[in-house]
């Protein structure tokens, strides 16, 4: 029988297993994942490119629309560029949010990922960093350049600058409603485990529930409405407060955020508690 020795002992560990590499390596992971590079390309294709084209079109039968529909276009100057895109751009961040932690669980990975890193809030804190700073960098370079781009297409017939009341708020506003949503929707995936599930969840909530709550009655039902997460967060996109708006757009997006912060405090309990 042959013996095997070892010419030297192992090196001891320098330091324990970080913040800092836990960082790193989701920055790795969500960089060198296609469904990221794609989702981010869809993003710009919406925000820049369907946005150019419908802000073209309406331009073009500007002639044709009566009186009333002028006006009222001329005093919501950002529902074509900016509110219209963030709209279908959130159904993009919604689906990515949820992939960002979901689809660890769907492949198996998040048990090598444990293994690596056995601190699971440090896992989960991770990777809502990176996300987070992800999608408010994107977020707001995509609706800075939106403005910019929908700005000379549509000032033929409807002027509008950041200089005007509440404009530079209202494009700042719109890169961080994305940001709050992906940590949104990143919440459900780590709650729900399930790809599928936790996408139909958060776009029911956000194409189907947010908007029958504007149908029950009486003023109890009209502040339910104000305060569903993504009812309050838009807000954020209106130059000016409205009438019947309970919240003030900051406000609004604090709720959402508040919402945001409670499913993550949820989600951390759960990561913390449940088997990989």
């Amino acid at each position: 029988m042959t013996t095997v020795t070892l010419s030297g002992a192992l090196p001891p560990a320098t330091r324990k297993a970080g913040i800092g590499g836990a960082l790193r390596s989701e920055w790795t992971k969500i960089r060198s994942v296609r469904s990221t590079m794609w989702s981010l390309l869809a993003m710009a294709g919406i925000s820049i490119g369907l946005m150019s084209l419908i802000a073209w079109a309406t331009m073009h039968r500007w002639a044709r629309f009566e009186p009333r529909e002028q006006a009222a276009l001329l005093k919501q100057p950002l529902e074509i560029i900016l509110v219209r895109p963030v709209f279908v751009c959130q159904l993009v961040v919604a689906v990515l949010g949820v992939m960002v932690i979901s689809s660890e669980y769907t492949t198996g990975m998040i048990r090598s990922t444990l293994q690596a890193q056995p601190r699971r809030l440090t896992v989960l804190a991770a990777k809502i960093a990176v996300f987070a700073v992800l999608m408010l960098v994107v977020g707001e370079l995509l609706s800075f350049a939106a403005f910019g781009v929908g700005k000379q297409i549509i000032a033929g017939h409807i002027p509008v600058s950041l200089s005007d009341f509440g404009v530079t708020r209202s494009v700042i506003g719109a890169g961080l409603y994305l940001a709050v949503l992906g940590l949104f929707s990143l919440a459900f995936g780590a709650i729900l485990r399930h790809t599928a599930g936790a996408i139909t969840t958060v776009l029911g909530l956000i194409l189907i529930v947010s908007n029958l709550t504007g149908l029950l009655p009486d003023s109890w039902g009209h502040h339910i409405h104000a305060w569903m997460p993504t009812n309050a967060g838009q807000l954020i996109l209106q130059p000016h407060q409205l009438p019947d708006d309970l919240l003030s757009p900051w406000q609004g997006l604090g709720v959402f955020a508040g919402w945001t912060v409670l499913l993550l405090a949820v989600a951390a309990v759960l990561f913390k508690k449940r088997d990989a």
